[in-house]
Formats: structure tokens, sequence, C-alpha cells
């Protein structure tokens, strides 16, 4: 065991040191060459050390690099080093982190991220978290919590008694809801198309004039960072209203909810405290490694409503049981990572992480505006959307940036435009990436709208 652990991190640390001047993307060669993992599975077993072998020599190069500092695809961070390195310990310590008798550690890990994530953003102190998988099951875990609490104002036990014959829940969203919240919603029976859309503006914000009337069934989602522009909905004005017609206050803030680590950019969160639960992704801007996310519920009663189950045969404590919070029973000990990122950077250092992505964002913006280019959003937060004029034209210079391999960005819809979206949310970036991804887009652009010597 000791010698293949020690060939994994050689190999590792191998990989890692590549991605600096690999491709982003992967050859398609490498991406036909994983047939080779595939076949008849073989009768005899295969030595750890030759499974080792193969997994890198063939899975290695066709992988995309996201770890490495110019991926801008998605809202996608690398994995800071420390979260790394206890990635790897939590592996091989193998906990459940369900309960507290099955890890210790797990369960006082959560209880002490769940406690500094309250601090760092200013949420409600005693709120509750699940430590999940992402914001699809933080948005789906925050709204089950949402949805026993509404029903349980009209005298309906959701848990006991289901959907049928339930009392109606009236789902409010921006018309640029992700993706994500909508999957959530079907997932919890409230429909993805019985909700209702309130129009946004250029940047995706919801429009605080076309609300429609609120009341204490209404189920009310905002979103802290939209994914596409990286704009925030106008809670300030909007929470208010909820709050009197005493509705349920939903913050689908996957990315965006981490600006309140700095100074500059917590502005943007004015009247997001006001939430009764939040939906927050830590492999985005937390750099931790997938998966990883928080549910935080104001009111921990109705998450645990929503979440606990017992069994005679399963031990519990008077102490927070993880899996009370979670839809998941058995699952990995995920607090681990967040803990290890959290203490590694410490509070300058998450501020200087948000603060510099946001400033590499505006640098890229910068300087594809200066080449001519149209940036279509302003510019935030740490996302870019920038056109290149037609649609066709657009697509086609997406992807030959993509297979140019300087750098990952993806297409978009937005608004009617297609255009090319920059998300900068890795600690590896350097400016002098922002600057050489900038020269290669440049150069892809102008090549194909201008073909020719």
């Amino acid at each position: 065991m000791e010698k293949l652990l020690a060939e994994t991190a050689k190999r590792a640390a191998s990989y890692l040191s590549s991605l600096p001047e690999r491709s982003v993307g992967p050859p398609s060669a490498s991406i036909a060459a994983l047939d080779q993992l595939g076949g008849r599975l073989p009768d005899a077993p295969t030595d750890p050390a030759q499974i080792l072998a193969l997994l890198d020599d063939i899975g290695s190069p066709a992988t995309v690099a996201t770890a490495g500092p110019r991926y801008f695809g998605f809202v996608i961070g690398g994995t800071l080093p420390a979260a790394l390195a206890a990635n790897w310990l939590a592996g091989a310590w193998d906990q459940n982190g369900a309960m507290q008798i099955m890890s210790p550690v797990g369960a006082r890990l959560e209880e002490i991220v769940l406690q500094w994530t309250i601090d760092l953003l200013e949420l409600p102190e005693g709120s509750g978290a699940g430590f999940v998988t992402g914001t699809t099951m933080a948005n789906f875990t925050g709204l089950a919590a949402a949805r026993t609490a509404l029903l349980s104002r009209a005298g309906w036990n959701v848990e006991e008694d289901g959907l049928f014959g339930a009392p109606p829940i009236d789902v409010v969203v921006g018309d640029e809801v992700h993706v994500s919240l909508l999957k959530a919603l079907s997932l919890l029976g409230l429909g993805r198309s019985r909700v209702t859309r309130v129009p946004v503006d250029s940047q995706g914000r919801m429009r605080p004039n076309a609300l429609p009337p609120l009341h204490n069934r209404t189920l009310l989602c905002l979103q802290a960072g939209n994914v596409n522009t990286g704009a925030f909905d106008p809670a300030q004005q909007i929470c208010p209203r909820a709050r009197e017609a005493n509705a349920w206050i939903h913050v689908d803030g996957a990315f965006g909810l981490w600006a309140g680590l700095s100074p500059q950019y917590a502005p943007l969160l004015a009247g997001f405290n006001a939430a009764d639960s939040l939906a927050i992704d830590c492999h985005k801007w937390l750099n931790v490694p997938y998966d990883s996310g928080l549910a935080v519920v104001r009111d921990p009663k109705h998450l645990q409503a929503a979440m606990s189950i017992s069994a005679a045969y399963l031990a519990s404590s008077d102490k927070r049981e993880p899996w009370h919070y979670v839809p998941e029973s058995s699952r990995r000990a995920r607090a681990i990572e967040l803990w290890a990122a959290m203490r590694s950077l410490g509070r300058d250092g998450l501020c200087e992480l948000v603060e510099r992505n946001c400033r590499q964002a505006r640098l890229f913006a910068q300087l594809l505006a200066d080449a001519g280019f149209s940036i279509l959003n302003d510019v935030v937060l740490n996302q870019v959307l920038v056109s290149f004029g037609t649609a066709e034209q657009s697509r086609a210079i997406i992807k030959a940036i993509q297979d140019d391999g300087t750098c990952w960005c993806g297409g978009t819809e937005w608004q009617g435009h297609t255009a090319m979206r920059i998300s900068v949310s890795s600690w590896a970036t350097t400016d002098d990436d922002v600057k050489r991804s900038a020269t290669a887009i440049i150069k892809v652009a102008r090549r194909i709208l201008v073909p020719g010597p």
C-alpha cells in the first residue's frame, strides 16, 4: 500500500505540473484512446500498480484541465493544495459522514465549517446546514425545507402525507432562473413550469415592480450571482415585501454568495441576509475538490423535519447528527476539505481570491473590448460575456478557441445573443494567464473574422 500511494503521489504531482503548459481541452486521439479501458472485464485480478498506470497513462491525457490556470468555461475552481491534500487523507480515512458515531472528526468539522461560513458571510446565527454534493442538491435541500415549512402553516404534513391533496404553494422565480433550481423544483413535485416568472432587466436581475402578489404560501427564489452576468437580484427592494407577506425566501447563491468574503463586493449581497434558505457551491469559488455544496436554512427545525429519518438499529445522540440535514444517509465527509481550504487561506486569503478573480474578469473584458469585441454584461463579479458578431461567427470562434487549447471558454445564449462566457474562479489563475488567454482569443477571432494572410 505504501509503495502504491507513493507512486500515486508521484504521478499526480507530474500531472499537476503539466497543467500550465498542456492543452486545456484533451486532443481527440486521447479521447479515442479511452476505449482501451473497456472491453470484457478480465477474469483474473489485476495488480493495483497496473490499474494506476492504466488510469494515468490513458486517463490523464483525456482529462479537461479544469485544475489548471486557464479554464474559464464554467464556474469551476481548481483545487487548493491544502484541500487536495486533505482530500487524499480523507480517502485514506474512508469516513462515512452520516453520524457522529461513524466519524467524530467528520461531524465536528461540519460544525466548525458551518460556524466559519455563518461568520464569514454574515448569515443568521443559529442557522442549520446540510453538506451536499453541489448547488442542485443544495437547492433541493433548501427548497425541501421551504416546502415543509409552507405546508405546515396550512396544517399539512408533507413528509407523512405527500403532495396528493396538499394546499398549493406558489413558486416565484426570475426569468433568468438557473436550471438547477428548476430541476430541484421538479424533484420536489413542485414543477418546473407551474412557476411564476418575473421579468428581468438587461443584466438578468429580477424587476421588483413586476413581482406578483405574495402570501404565506409563496416560495420566492432569488439569485445571487447570475451564471452569465454575475448580477444579483435587488434583494434590498424585494425581501421586505416578502417578509411582510410571510413568504419563504430562498437564494440560489452558488458562487455569488462567496462575494461576501470581500468588503469590496459584500455590498452586492445587501438584503440577502433576510433569506430563509440559501444554496452555496463549494467546488466553485471556494476551490475544493468535487463534489461539495452547502444548504443553509435559517431555522434548522424545518431542515430537520424535511430530511431526518430514524430507525431502531441506527445510533443517535443529543449532538448534531449530520444525516438529519441532508438527503443522503451514507456519504463522504465533505467538511474535511472545506476546513482545509478555509484554514489554509484564512480570512485575508479568501478575500484576496475573490478580489483577484474579479479584477481578472475586468482585465479580460478590457483586453477584449480594446480589441474591438462587444462585452454584453456589466462586469460586476467574475463573469464576462463576449460577442464576436453574428451567432454563427461567435459559435465558430468559440469552437476554434477550445480547439486551440490555450484556454477553454464555453458558449451561451443571453437575451437573444450568442456569446462566449468567461468565468474566472480558480486560485491558480494569474494575470499572465489572463493576458495569454486574451491574446489567443483575439488571434483566433481575427483569423476567423478576417480570413487570409
